[in-house]
């Protein structure tokens, strides 16, 4: 799919670099000489490059405006209706909420029937304070934080319409907290007999406040892309139309190239990976393609 004449994923690479360099460039440690920098130079340069990053960041900075002001096609769908917030917000996260709502079926689902691993679940919403520098839950980071900035960058209508789902989602993850409560990992306790049900129901709570979210997202920007997620059943998978195993080897090697220059570098990996601009070197799958699954 094209936007104002650009594929997403040079969309996202413009929106994402600028970002993905001040993340990169904050987590390694000031030196007095390029020799004592960390990562090495060798290391560092041998996927992004220092210098292609501030020239992606610039790129970004004289690019985006230019996006938001374009003329648009019929392919477009609302998009060029749109403020230019709006335009950005969306592009930036569309196909990262769609992996989401894959990992919200495929994983997350599978955990709410097994008690046993609801160490896990706790990990979700386990917010760290790591130092001082308090970090989001991945709940958090990547469900609600994406739908606020999106419901705030949306015309008054669709932004109360989104702002609307977004609260029923936070209610039903408050259940799931609730129920998962002083669970830990390699930490038996015994589990009260309505704790399960109580975590089903949040699940189904977020699951349809999810797909609200995307119907009045789809309905804002007119193109109808994000696919929602069917209630559990025999025919889930088939009626959800994405493919499980896609998801699972994109999850497998997103994290290995996360990995890559250590956890201080892992959150500017993910934006780049988010971008698109690491695919080739990662061997990550073409995100464009993986979004749009027919």
């Amino acid at each position: 799919m094209r936007l104002f004449g650009l594929t997403v994923s040079s969309l996202l690479l413009l929106q994402t670099s600028v970002d993905a360099f001040t993340a990169i460039s904050k987590a390694q440690p000031k030196s007095k000489t390029i020799h004592d920098a960390a990562p090495s130079a060798e290391q560092f340069e041998d996927v992004v490059g220092r210098r292609q990053m501030l020239k992606l960041a610039s790129m970004s900075v004289l690019a985006i405006p230019t996006i938001a002001g374009a003329a648009g096609t019929a392919n477009d769908g609302n998009l060029p209706d749109l403020p230019p917030e709006a335009i950005r917000s969306y592009l930036q996260y569309r196909i990262p909420l769609q992996i989401n709502a894959d990992y919200y079926v495929f994983e997350l689902q599978e955990l709410m029937d097994d008690p046993q691993k609801w160490g896990d679940i706790g990990q979700l919403f386990q917010v760290n304070n790591n130092k001082g520098q308090g970090q989001p839950s991945r709940i958090e980071r990547d469900y609600v934080n994406p739908m606020r900035i999106l419901g705030l960058s949306m015309p008054p209508d669709a932004a109360d319409e989104m702002r609307d789902a977004q609260f029923k989602f936070e209610k039903g993850m408050a259940k799931i907290t609730k129920a998962t409560a002083g669970i830990r990992r390699d930490l038996p306790v015994e589990i009260d007999k309505s704790a399960v049900p109580l975590a089903k129901e949040g699940w189904e709570e977020g699951r349809v406040a999810l797909n609200l979210f995307f119907k009045y997202l789809n309905e804002a920007t007119g193109l109808n892309e994000l696919k929602a997620i069917p209630a559990a059943g025999p025919n889930q998978v088939k009626e959800y139309g994405r493919s499980k195993r896609r998801y699972v080897e994109l999850t497998k090697k997103t994290k290995l190239c996360q990995n890559r220059g250590g956890p201080a570098l892992s959150q500017g990996w993910g934006k780049l990976m988010v971008s698109g601009y690491l695919q080739d070197s990662c061997g990550i799958p073409d995100l464009d393609d993986y979004f749009i699954q027919n």
